[in-house]
C-alpha cells in the first residue's frame, strides 16, 4: 500500500477538533494533516452504517475515490452504558443533524436524569461509558484498507467540567486521571484517548 500522497496525510472529516488531534498525533512522523476543509468540492458523505467501521469506511473509501490518493478516515463516538450504548453512531448527531457539542451534552444529561427520574432515586445517576474510534486507511489504487480501533473507558458525570478538547469531552470521567477527558492537556488525553490508541495501532501497522 502506498501509505500516504507524499509527506501529506488526508483525513477526511470537518471536525475541526479532530482536525487538532490528527495534526498533533502524526507531526512526530512528519507527516502534514489535510482535511476536508482544504478540498471544499468533495462530496458529503451520508454517515448510514450501523458500526463506527462501516461509517470510518464509507468516509475514507468516499474522499479517497474523489481524490485519487489514500486517505484515512476516523469514526468515533460515545457509548453510555445506561443508556444501552447510545448515541453511539449517532454520537455527533444525537440531538440533531444541526446540533452543536452543548446540544448533544445536554441530551444526554436528560437522558440520564429521565432514566433517574424513572427510578426514584435523588442521587445523581452516573454511567460507565467508552469512547470507541474507528480508522480506515484507504488506497484508491490497490482498493486496500487498513484498520484500527482503539477504546477507553470512564464514567459520564452529571456536571461538565474542563474547556480543552470537544464532543462529549467536558462530561467523560476518566478515573486513571483523575479528570475529565475536557481537563487533559491534548498530550495527556493522546495518551489514553480512543483516537490515540487507535493512532498507535494503525502507526505500527504501516511500520512493519
Amino acid at each position: 500500500m502506498k501509505k500516504v500522497s507524499g509527506n501529506t496525510v488526508i483525513v477526511a472529516t470537518r471536525n475541526k477538533g479532530k482536525v487538532l488531534e490528527f495534526t498533533h498525533a502524526l507531526a512526530p512522523y512528519g507527516l502534514e494533516v489535510r482535511s476536508m476543509y482544504d478540498y471544499p468540492d468533495l462530496p458529503e458523505v451520508v454517515e448510514d452504517g450501523t458500526t463506527f467501521a462501516e461509517n470510518a469506511f464509507k468516509k475514507a473509501k468516499t474522499v479517497a475515490d474523489a481524490l485519487g490518493v489514500p486517505v484515512l478516515a476516523d469514526d468515533s463516538g460515545l457509548c453510555v452504558d445506561r443508556l444501552d450504548g447510545a448515541p453511539g453512531v449517532y454520537s455527533a448527531r444525537y440531538a440533531g443533524e444541526q446540533a452543536t457539542d452543548a446540544d448533544n451534552n445536554a441530551k444526554l444529561l436528560d437522558a440520564l436524569e429521565q432514566l433517574q427520574l424513572g427510578e426514584d432515586t435523588e442521587q445523581p445517576l452516573l454511567s460507565t461509558a467508552r469512547f470507541v474510534c474507528s480508522l480506515v486507511l484507504y488506497d484508491p489504487a490497490t482498493g486496500e484498507k487498513l484498520t484500527a480501533e482503539g477504546t477507553v473507558e470512564g464514567w459520564i458525570t452529571s456536571e461538565p467540567s474542563g474547556n480543552k478538547g470537544f464532543g462529549y469531552d467536558p462530561l467523560f470521567y476518566v478515573p486513571s486521571e483523575n479528570k475529565t477527558m475536557a481537563d487533559l492537556t491534548i498530550e495527556q488525553k493522546q495518551s489514553i484517548s480512543h483516537r490515540g490508541a487507535a493512532l498507535r495501532s494503525l502507526v505500527a501497522q504501516l511500520e512493519q
